[in-house]
């Protein structure tokens, strides 16, 4: 259900405050903020249940089943939660997210249509992340019976260097994709000179810095 949530949050982020910057309108704009936040705390919940489902080796969960075992030291079934395409999911969204967030709750050097913009582009992003998820990789597909144990998971990611890998190269990766609802925003307003860059240039070296 945190999912879902967040999926019709991502839709309302990704159009009405488009709309409302358009018009001028600053309630609409503000929902921006607001979705933003709260897509957030949605995918936090989401993802935070699936880390369980993982260290208390919850066989009823499809995803846990096929990329876990009990025997496994807890680390491991943690990292493993992101270990499969089902769970990798999970954690891009969740940081593309963090970053939505981070420009709502921190971006309030920018001007409010232009900010309202960025953050209906980036849930735009969100939406079609979460639809695909949703659709054709559901984390949390249970199974009828619970088998008594799982099959294992992927050997590269017991070591914990490479277990913590896929956090820390999505933290980076995804946090590029903010340059783009920065540039689709200034397109949307015309701004084909370097007045933009200033407000994406922290966010993007966040990425890199990552």
């Amino acid at each position: 259900y945190a999912l879902v949530l967040a999926f019709g949050l991502a839709l309302i982020q990704g159009s009405l405050p488009l709309w409302g910057a358009a018009r001028g309108d600053v309630g609409l704009m503000e929902l921006a903020r607001s979705t933003a936040v709260g897509q957030l705390l949605f995918l936090t919940v989401a993802f935070a249940a699936l880390i369980h489902a993982f260290a208390v080796s919850d066989f009823s969960v499809v995803n846990v089943a096929t990329n876990s075992h009990s025997s496994k030291p807890l680390v491991y079934k943690i990292a493993a939660s992101w270990g499969s395409h089902e769970g990798s999911l999970v954690l891009w969204v969740w940081i593309l997210a963090l970053y939505g967030a981070g420009v709502a709750l921190f971006g309030r050097n920018l001007p409010a249509p232009f900010r309202a913009r960025v953050l209906a582009v980036q849930g735009l992003i969100g939406v079609g992340f979460l639809a695909f998820m949703l659709i054709t990789s559901n984390p949390f597909l249970r199974l009828e019976m619970a088998p008594p144990d799982g099959q294992g998971f992927n050997p590269i990611l017991q070591d914990l260097a490479l277990a913590a890998h896929p956090p820390m190269l999505y933290a980076g990766y995804v946090g590029f994709s903010m340059a783009f609802p920065f540039a689709i925003a200034a397109l949307i307003e015309g701004r084909v000179d370097a007045s933009w860059a200033p407000w994406v240039r922290a966010w993007t070296l966040r990425a890199w810095c990552t």
